[in-house]
């Protein structure tokens, strides 16, 4: 046998070593990413949204109650955020950022940042309108990764048959329902 010519042990290891490869590349594909909303109309989302639940995540973890998130278009043509939750010890946090929209075809895909140095922008998070009530009732808001979602409402104390529904959708994303924790309303906040 020459130098060029595989034995039969090596040709069979090298097949099953291209098999085995081809299997874990399979199994470890991500699966598709959530589908956004066929269109967002910004101005009916504009205002005040409660977080109903959510799935948790490092930059809500001193949040115990009363989350929320308010949006504002601006003259510059991005969206004000402003997110406010109570602490355990009952004092109020605030976040300020802003969100441009990654998809003006649909305005269902944003972009949202809350990190401003000096008025650079490093960091921008994927922000996927992936429900959405026909009234603007609701909104399910994900990530590509499903590293991130979140359920929200007009009304801080949506029904429960409702809050099952939308639940329903999320798992018609590819999202587990068992990962989002509710999230502690009080009373609406004042206009």
């Amino acid at each position: 046998m020459g130098l060029c010519e595989p034995s039969g042990r090596w040709v069979r290891a090298g097949r099953a070593a291209l098999l085995g490869l081809l299997l874990l590349a399979a199994g470890s594909s991500a699966a598709e990413p959530p589908r956004p909303v066929d269109r967002v109309d910004l101005q009916r989302y504009m205002g005040l949204w409660y977080e109903i639940a959510a799935m948790p995540n490092f930059f809500q973890r001193h949040c115990a109650r009363d989350t929320r998130a308010e949006y504002a278009l601006r003259e510059d043509g991005l969206v004000g955020v402003t997110n406010r939750c109570v602490r355990a010890s009952g004092e109020l946090d605030q976040a300020e950022g802003v969100a441009r929209v990654a998809d003006p075809a649909t305005n269902a895909r944003l972009e949202v940042s809350l990190v401003s140095l000096l008025g650079w922008r490093p960091f921008w998070g994927d922000y996927w309108v992936i429900g959405l009530g026909e009234g603007y009732d609701y909104a399910l808001v994900g990530t590509p990764s499903r590293r991130w979602g979140w359920m929200l409402a007009r009304d801080p104390h949506p029904p429960e048959a409702q809050v099952q529904a939308w639940l329903a959708e999320l798992k018609a994303q590819g999202y587990d329902p068992a990962t989002f924790v509710r999230t502690p309303q009080g009373t609406p906040a004042a206009p």
